[in-house]
């Protein structure tokens, strides 16, 4: 392990990189294969600046919740759409970055972690809101449909709720007995191509063609059906499994 105060080429840091990649378990395509490929690229970056994961978290926050703002408060043009194309790809390939390169630096920390599961529960939270807030400042192409967008957050947030808890349950499985959960395990790239409806990233692309309302609104929707699919499917999987985990010890009450 290389201490962060030592001071080592980019290339060197981009190798290290590929060889503490996080697993591939229920990644969609893009986040698979683009993202965390652009976020390697911003890890050892930050890792040549002296920056800290938390550092980093805070610089996608700003990227993102910049977009967000461009969504809900900004007339639609074709510049702005890209604007927040750029914003939200940027803001989710650090969001990427900062546990790489946490795992550059020689691991995480629980504040790291609560901080990044925070930042990534407003962003969802606020998405699909400023998205219900631009279709009401500029109905054009989605007359009647500004409910499918706080449906989409509900879908969402139920959504991230869920896998960050199941995660967490899994963890504390394999702690308990050392076997490695279904959650810990690769998944194939069959898998990633199945579920890329439901990944983030493309919809921080399919941003740019806000500026075509009409196409933005189906492709809006067909994302809001893929997820609310994949939601339905998955919680009675994930709740299967953890039924055949069994019981986690009992903790002492302070």
């Amino acid at each position: 392990m290389t201490s962060p105060l030592v001071k080592e080429r980019y290339t060197d840091s981009l190798q290290r990189l590929q060889s503490a990649q996080k697993g591939s378990s229920g990644a969609p395509a893009y986040s698979r294969y683009i993202n965390r490929r652009i976020g390697r690229y911003f890890a050892a970056a930050a890792f040549q600046l002296g920056m800290t994961p938390n550092q980093v978290t805070v610089v996608s926050a700003l990227f993102t919740f910049a977009g967000i703002a461009t969504i809900a408060f900004v007339h639609t043009t074709i510049w702005s759409a890209i604007a927040v194309m750029l914003l939200l790809v940027i803001g989710y390939a650090l969001d990427s970055a900062d546990g790489q390169l946490a795992r550059l630096r020689g691991g995480g920390s629980p504040a790291g972690e609560w901080l990044d599961h925070v930042i990534d529960a407003t962003k969802i939270a606020t998405l699909h809101l400023a998205v219900f807030g631009n279709w009401l400042r500029e109905p054009k192409g989605h007359f009647g449909l500004q409910g499918f967008a706080l449906a989409y957050e509900s879908v969402a947030f139920i959504a991230f709720f869920a896998i960050v808890l199941t995660d967490q349950l899994r963890r504390q499985q394999h702690v308990r007995t050392g076997i490695p959960t279904r959650g810990s395990r690769q998944t194939s790239a069959l898998y990633s191509l199945a579920v890329v409806p439901t990944d983030y990233g493309l919809m921080c692309l399919a941003f740019v063609l806000l500026a075509w309302p009409a196409g933005f609104t189906v492709v809006y929707l067909a994302f809001f059906a893929a997820n609310t699919l994949y939601l339905l499917l998955a919680l009675p999987k994930w709740f299967r499994e953890l039924v055949s985990l069994g019981e986690l010890p009992d903790r002492e009450v302070a």
